[in-house]
């Protein structure tokens, strides 16, 4: 591919830096990294859906690649990144835009469509399926369930700013081999320890795999490592640090039901569906009356649309084409 064109957008009082391909009149397609990601997670899907005709925009989330950083950790609550993807959707197309996201873009991407119904016709999530929220918020679950019993989760480990940015920005292409092997289709099981103590820090006992891995190169590796040297971890996981302030933002919504068109990816080894009780397709089946179709790609890990980009593209495709 030739690569997309880069382009800055002024969105809700930051700069996106923006990946964007495909005809300008085209119907509008905005794809949503997750962390630690880029736009360059998008990269096998900007040039297929270019290619059938639509006019896609990845952007970096705001702390990531060439978009702006914030310092405050309450600049990435969601109530600010759904208002930064309803304000580039609105510069990408005069229409309203369909949005994809992978990871906290799934999250991302589904209460933008919540949030903002006019300016989204439709909505996908990849590994991440929609929960409206609930009573306690996240933090709280994961420190009942974690914490008070001396357990590691990663969530609660980056909540105390300066420490997981330390640990991840000493060497950001180890931190990506190691974190995205954990969590990949191809890791044995365990490669994720489900035994760590409380304290703990995020890449003890990781291993660093042998490169490449069927679907990332040491290419791959070095593009997203010197992202993170420009940018730093502190945005990224700053996202991590608002589970409080989301869950007031959502709560104060009567409705939390999203009645666009959705579709959900996910893979039968994504850890993250692991997390949930029960069949997380039926458990979001009423929360998503415009449901369409829910995909579990088999033997895929938590890096869905870069495991699997052949499927992905298939399905986001004829997806796309039946809305």
């Amino acid at each position: 591919m030739a690569g997309p064109d880069f382009q800055l957008f002024e969105t809700n009082g930051v700069r996106l830096r923006v990946a964007v391909a495909g005809p300008q009149a085209g119907p509008a397609v905005l794809l949503v990294h997750g962390f630690p990601e880029s736009w360059y997670s998008w990269r096998h899907q900007i040039e297929a859906l270019a290619g059938q005709g639509y006019r896609v925009a990845a952007p970096d989330v705001r702390g990531y690649g060439g978009s702006d950083r914030p310092v405050e950790a309450a600049a990435y609550d969601m109530q600010t990144l759904t208002a930064d993807m309803a304000g580039l959707a609105a510069q990408i197309s005069p229409d309203p835009c369909v949005i994809v996201g992978h990871d906290w873009g799934a999250p991302i991407a589904w209460n933008s469509a919540l949030v903002h119904p006019d300016q989204f016709r439709a909505v996908a999530g990849l590994s991440v399926p929609y929960t409206p929220p609930g009573e306690h918020s996240s933090l709280d679950l994961f420190k009942f369930l974690f914490t008070r019993k001396g357990r590691f989760f990663y969530q609660v480990y980056f909540q105390e700013e300066g420490i997981a940015e330390a640990e991840l920005e000493a060497d950001p292409a180890a931190t990506i081999r190691k974190f995205y092997y954990a969590i990949c289709g191809d890791a044995p099981d365990g490669a994720w320890p489900t035994d760590k103590k409380h304290g703990d820090p995020l890449l003890h006992r990781l291993v660093e795999p042998d490169m490449p891995l069927p679907w990332l190169s040491e290419q791959d590796v070095a593009y997203y490592a010197d992202e993170f040297r420009r940018s730093g971890f502190r945005g990224p996981l700053n996202r991590y640090r608002n589970h409080d302030r989301d869950h007031a933002f959502l709560t104060a919504r009567e409705d939390t039901r999203i009645y666009q068109p959705s579709l959900f990816i996910g893979g039968t080894r994504d850890l993250v569906l692991k997390m949930f009780q029960g069949d997380p397709v039926a458990l979001m089946q009423a929360a998503l009356p415009g449901l369409r179709a829910a995909h579990l790609l088999e033997g895929c890990g938590h890096w869905t649309q870069q495991e699997r980009p052949g499927a992905v593209n298939d399905i986001l495709i004829d997806w796309l084409n039946g809305l």
